[in-house]
């Protein structure tokens, strides 16, 4: 049986992609793991997996953060299970790919929900515990599309740029404390994103996709070093700092480009 662990990592979309890599690494550190995802089969194989495989508690808690008030039911277990958290993950984020126009309100609504409304939600909440022990530390996942206007995924580009701006500005306000909040920024990373999305005919496939892994290592590492934020990749970095520099206009029309279908597949 795993040990008990004074300190936990709570991670939303713990059970793939980057959230899983992240919860490997911080299982590496020590830390007691809280996985948080929507399908509670997947939530033990993971729990089983990582308790495991390295000897920490992993409590796996199914909540749908789609739902309005989820987050605050997710706070509320976490309270009653009288676990702490000291590292808060948010990584759990879907899109949507197509015209803005062509979508379903009601699916574009519920990326916002997840992407902003609970990430605003599990941010706040925990945070004060974080500041009124003055130790703990908060990473978000924000995405390079959260520096561009997104042809092809406007509502998820917007959901992540309001992540970027939230992320910076309370790493400002804690500046001053223990408690640190950090950006974590990919690229187009090899995870079910795109299948969720319904962009497996997107261009944007077409280039080599990053390494879950290795991105979760660069959000890791930056978190610990207490940075407001970091992207991951040198590709990535340069077309950051090209969309800093660029027309809002002409970054727009080269996402266009990147994202939209192969030809014929409009």
């Amino acid at each position: 049986m795993a040990a008990l662990s004074r300190h936990y990592a709570l991670i939303t979309g713990g059970t793939e992609g980057i959230g899983h890599e992240l919860a490997r690494l911080f299982a590496q550190d020590g830390y007691g793991l809280i996985l948080v995802a929507r399908t509670d089969s997947a939530l033990q194989q993971r729990a089983q997996e990582l308790s495991a495989q390295y000897g920490v508690d992993v409590v796996p808690i199914a909540c749908d953060l789609m739902q309005p008030g989820a987050a605050a039911a997710l706070y509320d277990d976490v309270q009653a299970r009288s676990l702490t958290v000291e590292v808060l993950v948010n990584d759990a984020g879907q899109g949507q790919f197509g015209l803005f126009v062509e979508q379903d309100l009601q699916r574009l609504l519920d990326i916002v929900q997840l992407n902003v409304a609970s990430v605003t939600a599990l941010t706040h909440l925990f945070l004060k515990d974080m500041v009124a022990r003055n130790q703990g530390k908060v990473l978000q996942l924000a995405s390079v599309a959260s520096e561009a206007p997104g042809p092809w995924q406007a509502v998820y580009h917007a959901t992540k740029a309001y992540v970027l701006q939230l992320s910076e500005a309370l790493a400002n306000e804690l500046k001053d404390t223990h408690v640190t909040v950090t950006a974590l920024q990919p690229g187009a990373t090899d995870t079910d994103f795109f299948r969720k999305a319904g962009m497996l005919d997107s261009r944007i496939l077409d280039s080599k996709l990053a390494d879950p892994a290795q991105v979760a290592r660069d959000g890791h590492d930056a978190l610990l070093s207490g940075d407001a934020k970091v992207v991951s990749g040198l590709k990535n970095k340069v077309m950051v700092a090209m969309s800093n520099v660029l027309p809002d206009s002409l970054v727009a029309e080269q996402i266009n480009r990147q994202q939209k279908p192969r030809d014929g597949a409009e």
